[in-house]
């Protein structure tokens, strides 16, 4: 209809829906797809850490032997539901640690239940042979000859009653095996998870970095820095071997807060004279690698006390290494910095769009500081868990652990263009790594092929990354 300046005013009329559409049909369509990129970005990585897994349990599929005190508990009780009781049983193990704490274990459970052990021997086959000999001598029936699942498979034990005229005829028993991946023993499990500490530590910081499209490539020689610099404190200092646990720690935190300035270092040359964060970091982890050679000639530290040890080799809480705690821990306080606080929102937006939060009142440079200087503290605690757990500090720790920890940074699903990035998608990305990594070594995989298969990896995150990224901006184009 016309108005008073001549132009003409167009009515929107809706437009009208089939009979057979609900009103919401279209926006539940591109809900559904946005919580399944979401779930997808978020979790995706967590679905491959599960198939990985699988993947080397059914590779590493094995015959397991029961050994140590397991082999005892199960044979103890398999002699004790013979349908004729055994009243004279000899136990035989061979030469080794297992062997030696299943004899002792079998013959103390026998002797509680009142069995009466003829010899409870661990040795080579003459020592056995030996034993073998004068069970015989005795001339007192043996039911039965307990042994290890090696020692039952000697020749010495075929037609073992005949052959030195053993008075009745004795059972050879021995544990029974079972089957179970190599993969998912316990003890792999933790090895693996106390393997990867130092890689996911420091990749908290990494993350930090990347997320405000930075990188940080001095983490692997700030390792070596800060392990040689607190062993070097403690040795000359704090009474070497003799230190006691506060000096320890203040040496330790010296470290740590020696890697802090050079982190801050390196991030004020990126904010104040706008050099490219990989330069940077380049010219730092020359740096940090040639202070590690030179603060003691490029030779081994062992001079630390006993007390070092506790943060790299104990296991204080139900068993459960310290290091493995304290990754917990502190993957725990990063995820409530990056998700619940302002500092996190503000390290988001310095990734997205650094000159937008400057205007928007963000404090970019001091994210910035604070960013580089976490990751490199990170970077000098993870050096203080590796002399800990070597129990020595040496220039040589950190190799190649900045292609590590950008690996689990990446595989995790932080964007490189920065301004997107979880945590635990990095404690996702860090335990891919080291599966992918304990798996091969499992089947057998040369080192030379490992690494093959870890750059392909990176590449593929990466590739998956910007592929996302164009999905993206495609679908807000359309």
């Amino acid at each position: 209809m016309p108005i008073a300046n001549g132009r003409t005013r167009m009515s929107i009329l809706p437009v009208p829906r089939p009979a057979n559409e609900s009103p919401m049909h279209i926006p539940d369509r591109i809900t559904l797809t946005t919580y399944l990129g979401r779930w997808t970005a978020d979790y995706g990585m967590f679905l491959v850490l599960v198939l990985l897994a699988a993947f080397f349990s059914v590779a590493t599929w094995n015959e397991q032997q029961p050994q140590g005190a397991d082999a005892a508990r199960q044979l103890a009780q398999r002699i004790l539901d013979r349908p004729e009781p055994a009243r004279r049983v000899l136990v035989l193990g061979q030469t080794g640690g297992q062997a030696r704490r299943f004899v002792e274990a079998l013959e103390t459970r026998l002797a509680e239940e009142g069995i009466d052990v003829a010899a409870a021997r661990s040795g080579s086959p003459a020592e056995l042979r030996r034993v073998l000999e004068e069970a015989a001598a005795a001339g007192r029936p043996i039911d039965v000859i307990a042994a290890t699942h090696e020692v039952a498979r000697w020749p010495i034990l075929e037609n073992v009653s005949e052959r030195f005229q053993l008075a009745g005829q004795a059972a050879i028993i021995s544990p029974r095996s079972y089957y179970l991946p190599d993969f998912l023993k316990l003890s792999n499990l933790m090895a693996i998870a106390d393997r990867i500490v130092v890689i996911a530590l420091i990749a908290i910081g990494m993350t930090m970095v990347i997320i405000t499209a930075g990188i940080d490539l001095s983490v692997g020689s700030l390792i070596a820095f800060s392990a040689v610099l607190a062993t070097l404190l403690m040795r000359d200092y704090a009474g070497a071997r003799e230190a006691a646990p506060l000096a320890v720690v203040l040496c330790c935190l010296a470290a740590i807060a020696a890697c802090a300035l050079i982190g801050v270092f390196s991030g004020a040359m990126v904010t104040f004279f706008s050099i490219p964060p990989f330069i940077v970091t380049l010219a730092m982890m020359l740096v940090a690698r040639g202070l590690a050679f030179t603060l003691d000639g490029g030779k081994t530290i062992y001079q630390v006390p006993e007390n070092f040890i506790w943060l790299g080799r104990g296991a204080d809480l139900f068993g459960i290494p310290n290091t493995v705690v304290l990754m917990a821990v502190l993957y725990l306080a990063a995820y409530v910095l990056m998700s619940r606080t302002v500092l996190g929102r503000y390290i988001y937006a310095v990734g997205g769009n650094p000159e937008a939060a400057r205007l928007s009142g963000v404090p970019v440079r001091r994210v910035l500081l604070f960013v580089y200087g976490t990751c490199a503290a990170l970077a000098g605690l993870g050096g203080i868990v590796q002399a800990s757990q070597l129990r020595s500090g040496a220039p040589t720790y950190g190799m190649m652990y900045e292609l590590y920890v950008i690996a689990a940074v990446v595989v995790g699903g932080t964007s490189l263009a920065g301004g997107h990035g979880k945590v635990i998608g990095t404690l996702i990305g860090a335990f891919i790594i080291a599966v992918i990594q304990n798996g091969m070594n499992l089947t057998g995989v040369e080192p030379y092929t490992q690494n093959v298969v870890l750059g392909l990896l990176i590449l593929a995150a990466v590739l998956l990354d910007m592929l996302k990224r164009k999905g993206t901006a495609l679908f807000r184009r359309r």
